[in-house]
């Protein structure tokens, strides 16, 4: 066997490390639930109905937040499939051939049958140099995880692990249930919070935990509260956290909307057609998170720019570009409700209009 060395062992010191956040974040919910079931209900608590409430809500909430941090961290990203990898051919001759057309030739065929629709800011396929795939739309490659990770929101170092397409629903669940696990705790400690103040607490070990325990949830609340509603703002507008700061480009160009298909379902596709999972950390999300619903708009490069908040799919529908690549059976069916995709001529002059890109430059975006 051989000897391990220097970039192995920093590797490993290095994977050691990214699990400094979760064991804080595990021992400080360790400490919260000996804080507020012993010293807080079961100490402090003279009701005993107030005690069985508290505690049968408590742990509730506990359990449900537990359980979608544990599937945070611990569900695997998932990974392009096959058919975004190149052949073994195909990387042969990009290997073989200097960078310029060739290489762009051989991405364009490559891509030809793939229902992808973003390109490069030059408008060039998005190809991974790293994995040696063409990125499906909405994939970034991971610095930390060294891989393509299929709609990648961010890397959390909170969960030690990458948002993305297979635990973004438990990653909103997780930010819900911790911000309300907070806010049952500030706001069911409060009272004996004042009473620590006032004097009217016994001067047991019981009156420190109960000073802090507020302090904590009520800091971890106001953070909490602003990051799960930006959260939800991405998801009502059907953006990731990379999208929001650098829009997708199309054939057409940059459309920070290209994803949006309405609020429903914008929601739909993050927590699933039946609501009865919507609340549970069971995955539910629609598609494979290789192929995305859009919503193309201005495809015509003579036509002005749409003006921001104008919902131009109600209100024209002519503007739009039917898919030049087909999309999954379990992503297509989101457009059926409001949405016609038989195509016309018309329609294809705009798309061929709309499709005419610049020369393609091999640019790896990650």
């Amino acid at each position: 066997m051989a000897p391990s060395g220097p970039g192995s062992v920093r590797r490993r010191c290095r994977r050691v490390l990214y699990w400094i956040p979760v064991v804080f974040i595990s021992l400080l919910l360790g400490w919260s639930y000996y804080a507020y079931a012993i010293q807080l209900c079961i100490v402090s608590m003279e009701n005993i109905g107030e005690q069985v409430v508290c505690l049968i809500a408590y742990h509730l909430l506990f359990a449900m937040f537990v359980w979608s941090y544990w599937k945070t961290i611990f569900t695997l990203p998932m990974n392009p499939s096959k058919e975004f990898h190149l052949s073994y051919a195909e990387k042969e001759l990009l290997e073989r051939e200097p960078r310029g057309e060739a290489h762009q030739e051989v991405l364009r065929r490559a891509a030809k049958d793939l229902p992808i629709y973003t390109r490069t800011m030059s408008g060039a396929i998005r190809y991974c140099d790293r994995c040696q795939l063409i990125k499906p739309d909405r994939c970034h490659h991971c610095s930390v995880c060294d891989k393509c990770i299929l709609k990648m929101d961010h890397h959390c170092p909170w969960v030690n692990n990458c948002v993305g397409f297979s635990n973004y629903k438990f990653f909103l669940l997780f930010l819900a249930y911790s911000l309300l696990y907070c806010l049952f705790i500030a706001a069911t400690d409060l009272q004996y919070f004042i009473k620590f103040w006032t004097n009217g607490l016994p001067d047991t070990q019981a009156k420190f935990h109960i000073m802090f325990l507020f302090f904590a949830a009520a800091m971890f609340s106001v953070s909490l509260s602003s990051l799960f509603g930006y959260h939800c703002w991405l998801v009502s507008k059907n953006k990731s956290t990379l999208e929001a700061f650098r829009s997708p480009v199309f054939r057409h160009g940059t459309d920070k909307n290209g994803f949006s298909l309405g609020f429903s379902k914008n929601m739909r596709q993050v927590f699933g057609d039946e609501k009865k999972y919507w609340l549970l950390p069971i995955f539910s999300s629609l598609g494979d998170g290789c192929s995305f619903p859009t919503c193309l708009v201005n495809q015509d490069p003579e036509q002005p720019s749409t003006p921001a908040g104008l919902n131009s799919t109600s209100k024209n529908p002519e503007n739009h570009q039917f898919p030049a690549k087909p999309l999954r059976e379990s992503q297509s069916h989101l457009l059926t409700d409001s949405q016609s995709w038989t195509e016309s001529s018309t329609n294809l002059g705009k798309g061929k209009a709309g499709m005419s890109n610049p020369a393609l430059s091999m640019e790896n975006d990650a």
